[in-house]
């Protein structure tokens, strides 16, 4: 640029201002006056008032929020009774762990008792010459000789001659107290010699000996050893919090820290929950627990803890950015659990909650496995085959309870509850495992079916909710007792070449209807996915138990939809979390729980248990008796081949409804209780779809669903050639 521009550009607005019209403002006095208009005017808003220059007043003076009564009103009140005190068995078990704490202490050093009064002894001498010397010192003010030291260095004559004086006095002091002190003392000592008994001179002595040998004790050879290893975990400061929090690398927390803010603001005191520390807070706008609990690891670096001990979470009734974080004294994954009230004797009733595993603080979550389906995920050898063991075993000890198990993966994991108390049980992937199962399964829904109408047909009074109840489950002649089905390794079924569509079917329809009748149906998976869990039974599921996942599908496949946005994500677990999970149930949000852990011999001996109620209860059947299922009826007969027989060749498409109809004529033993629908289902798994058919009826069209006779012609032409190469 050349010096003409730059003269051009100062010249402009040199005569703009100089131009006609134009005036200068004086900003002092046009705020006066903007204030003055305001005053004279305060109802009339300044974009009315006519001036451009006015501003826009967005939170006017009289808009307040809650007065101090009113946030009173709102406020949480904290409960006066701690949590271990409101239970029974919280508080047993906090009783029982004190009484056991104490009492090993008392053994434990009653046991070292001699040992300690022989250190003691040993150490005597030692303490005596510490006393006299300590004495002597105390006599002699040895305590202020550097003082008086440290003025000759200083050449202050007059301060050095003021603590002479002051020594001098003291010294005489003491010493005459020491003089008196010892008279009295070994007056006292000699007439006790003479005058008390031989025990309590005895006391005395050793009382004596083990005083100065406590005094005698080294810092470094402590004489009483310790009974008990104390955690050393850190006590939980609001600047521990602080510093961990800034180690996250979260902007707004950082920049409200390097600011001289504190970046998270505490809504309640520092305390101790149960075997841990609370604390809780409110994050900096705009940052939300997710964001903390997706640097979980990071988190446990800057409180300097275990993994397994940091635990944030989020608040379900507060907003997206109140955190609670919970800081355990011990690894969750390693920490001690409670003995389990089943482990040893009880029964239980389905229909009431029972206790299957304990929260990160050690208190029991319950679960009531009626009115629920049930969905378990994890990836391998994170404890899902055993969490289903558990809820089987749990099932087991109500001896109203049938059971019906699958152990798809093959192991014999479930062996210890299907060999001794199920009604049905069968391992493995095999053909004859999967023929087993899918008999069963057809079973099943016809029992579903007979419920639903003997719901229908009870008087109100007796079942005023239409679904089953204890009450109910108890009259055996009613016939709805509970049933309890679990599948481990579920996707086998869903992906098998021939049923997938079968099964697929029949336990969308067990998830959906089945709880209102007493039917549970558990399934569990390595790999929860679309296919493993068809979007029917996953969607209709109310109870979830999610163990360590590796990505967010899977996540939100067992836990639901958007439950990796909220914050709640299985797959922060680590390795090492094994049998720890989210579980989704009880009317209540995701908790994180560690189930009780029940290994083989545990759980043959609970079994055996289940399995001598059943007996007395007379209500053991089925394979725990060694009885197999009566043969499929419709396994002797060809449905294809009894299809073309009752559809004659100049009929080209029948209905569904027809066709059933004339296969019950045909075979009332086999497809006497077939519906339509059902129809539908058996020939998916021949590649055969039903159509729509249109009738006129009365000179109305009605269109339903059917079939055409050239489709089971191919079917059956195309089955017997690939049997005829075969």
């Amino acid at each position: 640029m050349n010096h003409d521009d730059e003269s051009e550009l100062f010249n402009r607005p040199e005569a703009e201002m100089t131009a006609p019209g134009a005036d200068v403002v004086d900003l002092s006095k046009a705020r006066s006056a903007r204030k003055q208009l305001a005053d004279e005017e305060p109802n009339t808003p300044a974009d009315e008032s006519g001036d451009p220059s006015a501003r826009v007043m967005v939170d006017g003076p009289d808009v307040k929020g809650p007065g101090y009564l009113g946030r009173l009103m709102g406020a949480k009140r904290r409960a006066i009774v701690p949590e271990w005190l409101k239970t029974t068995a919280e508080l047993k078990t906090a009783a029982t762990w004190a009484a056991g704490h104490y009492g090993h202490m008392a053994g434990y050093h009653a046991l070292r008792a001699p040992v300690y009064a022989g250190r003691l002894a040993l150490q005597s001498p030692r303490g005596a010459a510490k006393f006299l010397g300590g004495t002597m010192r105390w006599v002699s003010d040895a305590e202020g000789d550097p003082v008086r030291r440290a003025m000759v260095a200083k050449e202050d004559a007059a301060t050095y001659l003021k603590l002479s004086r002051q020594r001098d006095g003291r010294v005489r002091l003491r010493t005459l107290v020491v003089i008196l002190a010892s008279f009295i003392g070994l007056g006292a000592a000699l007439a006790f010699y003479v005058l008390a008994p031989a025990w309590l001179m005895t006391v005395s002595i050793s009382t004596l000996v083990l005083a100065l040998g406590w005094a005698g004790e080294s810092a470094d050879a402590p004489v009483i050893s310790r009974a008990v290893e104390l955690p050393k975990a850190q006590k939980l400061t609001s600047d521990i919090v602080l510093r961990a929090l800034g180690a996250l690398g979260i902007p707004a927390i950082n920049q409200a820290q390097s600011k001289g803010r504190e970046g998270f603001t505490f809504t309640a005191p520092i305390t101790r929950d149960g075997p841990g520390w609370r604390a809780e807070g409110d994050l900096p706008y705009g940052v939300t627990v997710t964001d903390v609990i997706e640097r979980r690891d990071k988190l446990a670096s800057g409180l300097r803890r275990p993994l397994g001990c940091v635990w944030p979470e989020a608040v379900p009734e507060e907003h997206t950015g109140r955190l609670v974080l919970w800081v355990g004294d011990q690894d969750m994954s390693k920490a001690k659990k409670p003995a389990w009230p089943l482990a040893k004797s009880g029964t239980v009733d389905l229909f009431k909650p029972v206790p299957f595993g304990t929260d990160q603080r050690g208190r029991w979550v319950s679960v009531t496995l009626m009115y629920i389906a049930g969905i378990i995920g994890a990836i391998p050898r994170m404890g899902k085959t055993f969490l289903l063991r558990l809820l089987l075993l749990i099932a087991a000890l109500d001896p109203r309870a049938e059971l019906h198990t699958y152990d798809m993966k093959g192991t014999g994991d479930l062996d210890p509850v299907g060999d001794r108390v199920s009604h049905r049980h069968a391992a493995g992937d095999d053909d004859e495992a999967i023929e087993y199962a899918i008999r069963d399964f057809r079973d099943l829904r016809q029992e579903l079916r007979r419920r639903t109408k003997m719901i229908r047909s009870l008087p109100r009074d007796i079942c005023p909710e239409s679904k089953v109840t204890s009450e109910l489950a108890s009259k055996k002649e009613l016939g709805l007792h509970p049933i309890v089905i679990g599948v481990d390794e579920c996707q086998v079924m869903f992906e098998h070449p021939k049923y997938k569509d079968e099964f697929e079917e029949i336990c969308t329809d067990l998830v959906k209807r089945g709880p209102a009748t007493g039917i549970v149906l558990l399934l569990a998976t390595q790999r929860p996915d679309a296919k493993a869990l068809p979007t029917g039974i996953s969607a209709n599921a109310s109870a979830r138990w999610c163990l360590k996942v590796m990505g967010q599908l899977e996540n939100d496949m067992v836990l639901g939809t958007s439950a990796y946005k909220r914050g709640v994500r299985a797959t922060m677990f680590s390795w090492a979390d094994k049998g720890i999970h989210y579980f989704v149930g009880e009317g209540s949000d995701a908790r994180i729980v560690g189930s009780v852990y029940v290994d083989g011999v545990g759980a043959d001996a609970i079994a055996l248990r289940a399995r001598t109620a059943r007996e007395d209860a007379g209500t053991l059947s089925g394979h725990a008796l060694g009885e197999e299922p009566e043969a499929d009826a419709s396994a002797a007969y060809d449905l294809l081949r009894d299809l073309l027989g009752v559809v004659p060749v100049e009929e080209a498409k029948v209905w569904n409804e027809t066709v059933v109809a004339r296969l019950a004529e045909l075979r009332p033993d086999v497809y006497g209780e077939w519906a339509a629908e059902q129809l539908t289902a058996a020939l998916k798994p021949y590649g055969i779809a039903t159509v729509q058919i249109g009738r006129r009826i009365k000179d109305k069209v009605v269109n339903r669903r059917g079939i055409e006779r050239a489709h089971i012609v191919a079917a059956v032409a195309e089955r017997d050639g690939k049997r005829d190469a075969g």
